[in-house]
């Protein structure tokens, strides 16, 4: 541990030298991957006109990423370089039509059709850049994104068809070159005084990482599935069968400083998560704040949860699962502190998967996730700074995730020992002849802290390693 606290000094005295970032992208806010404007054009008087008079954005994105694992196992590098387009129509009749798509080229990378030879496991994060459906393709990849019709009334919309969502259990997970899309209808109801309503069907899914669109019961599975609650090897992937997923969400602020948000997910044969999140901000003068928050998540199987042959289903039939955690801050307009901690019970595992969205936990870290655990306790600290003109941000976050026993398969599902992870986060925000460029770097540490009984598995792109992250976007 004495290694640790040094490792604290260094990093916190170099992010106090450089001011510079930000993580991905909050999943409270809407999406804004294309940072599109807002059409404010009146209503045009023929669909011609609406497409003439529509909006067109644009997106390139340079991706470098390496991973270095502990000595004697494989490392892996890439290089992705992508762009593509969306086209929104101007309104007609208050309709909206909206189309975008998206290449990937691989522009020099590992070969991850190769496997580490010591531990027989495939590179898990590089090929994420690219199909993770063929990770020996050298084929530039082509991806329908969204493809929807909106209709808008006063301050809301409905959405039917392709689009992007960013919730609590569904969202972007945008640190990829491109993001998680669903298909389905989503209503935005904005028109009670500081309340927002959500409801939504989905019936499709396009995780991250992947070029086409699944069935939701078949999106489950996608990524690697680790094992069930008896130790052996998981086997939901292609055996779930569901009608789809029903969403409702609401976000009240009605009280001053204080912001309630309430979801619940029903994935219908499989399982159910609901949500109760309140964040306040108390004011301690003009400058600056005190920042609490509270969560909590309850979840539970639906029949069978997703098979009646157990050993092909995805949540443990009578499951249930229990999380909450708390946050603490201090906040003014440059820095924000906070210390975060989270807890899963040992009733059962947290899940949630992994192909629609990212933790919505407060000790939530780039690079790594505690979904498909239990009786987890997660400790992390994290301080921001941004520049008052926002060109510049940068954060830092440590934290301590202790996990179950590597070997207590009831509630580690993909077999992670307890780790002390470490972001350093940089973004700057160019200006002038450059205006549209945004460039990141991500770097991430994670060590080891338990026995892992001499099985590099447990280790090999787990823990005892790194991984820095290069990102170069220009938007139009």
């Amino acid at each position: 541990m004495k290694k640790f606290f040094v490792l604290i000094y260094i990093l916190t005295t170099l992010f106090f030298s450089i001011n510079t970032i930000a993580q991905h992208q909050e999943i409270s806010e809407k999406p804004t991957v294309w940072k599109e404007k807002n059409n404010e054009k009146v209503d045009s008087t023929s669909i011609l006109n609406a497409f003439k008079n529509g909006n067109f954005n644009g997106h390139f994105r340079y991706f470098f990423m390496s991973t270095n694992n502990e000595s004697g196992l494989s490392d892996y590098y890439a290089n992705a370089l992508g762009g593509g387009v969306k086209f929104e129509t101007a309104k007609f009749h208050n309709f909206q039509f909206g189309v975008s798509g998206y290449y990937i080229f691989n522009i020099g990378s590992s070969d991850f059709s190769k496997k580490d030879p010591v531990t027989n496991l495939s590179n898990r994060y590089e090929v994420a850049l690219f199909d993770i459906q063929n990770p020996s393709s050298k084929d530039n990849l082509s991806r329908l994104e969204e493809l929807y019709l909106k209709y808008n009334f006063k301050n809301s919309n409905i959405t039917l068809g392709k689009q992007l969502l960013n919730t609590s259990f569904i969202n972007l997970q945008d640190g990829r070159m491109r993001p998680t899309v669903v298909d389905g209808i989503w209503i935005d109801f904005n028109e009670l005084k500081k309340t927002k309503i959500n409801l939504g069907y989905l019936y499709g899914i396009s995780p991250r990482s992947t070029m086409k669109y699944f069935d939701v019961g078949e999106s489950i599975g996608i990524y690697p599935s680790g094992i069930n609650p008896d130790g052996t090897k998981s086997n939901y992937a292609g055996n779930l069968n569901t009608s789809g997923i029903y969403i409702v969400g609401l976000q009240n602020e009605s009280i001053k400083n204080l912001k309630i948000l309430l979801w619940n997910q029903y994935a219908e044969d499989i399982f159910n998560s609901a949500l109760f999140q309140m964040d306040y901000k108390y004011d301690l003068n003009p400058n600056s704040k005190l920042l609490f928050g509270f969560q909590s998540i309850y979840q539970n199987a639906l029949n069978f949860g997703g098979n009646e042959d157990q050993s092909k289903t995805y949540f443990e039939k009578n499951g249930t699962s229990q999380t909450f955690g708390g946050r603490l801050g201090w906040q003014n307009k440059k820095i924000e502190f906070t210390l975060n901690y989270n807890r899963i019970t040992a009733k059962g595992r947290y899940l949630m998967p992994r192909e629609w969205g990212r933790d919505p936990f407060y000790t939530f870290m780039a690079r790594e996730r505690n979904e498909g655990f239990g009786d987890v306790h997660a400790l992390m600290t994290k301080i921001q700074y941004s520049n008052p003109k926002k060109r510049f941000k940068s954060q830092l976050a440590i934290g301590y995730f202790d996990l179950p026993d590597v070997k207590n398969v009831a509630l580690n599902k993909y077999g992670l020992p307890s780790y002390v992870q470490t972001n350093v986060d940089f973004r700057y925000q160019f200006q002038g002849m450059l205006k549209g460029f945004d460039a990141q770097l991500l770097y991430v540490h994670k060590f080891n802290e338990v026995e892992t009984y001499g099985n590099k598995n447990f280790i090999f792109n787990k823990t005892n390693m790194s991984n820095i992250n290069l990102i170069v976007n220009f938007n139009f």
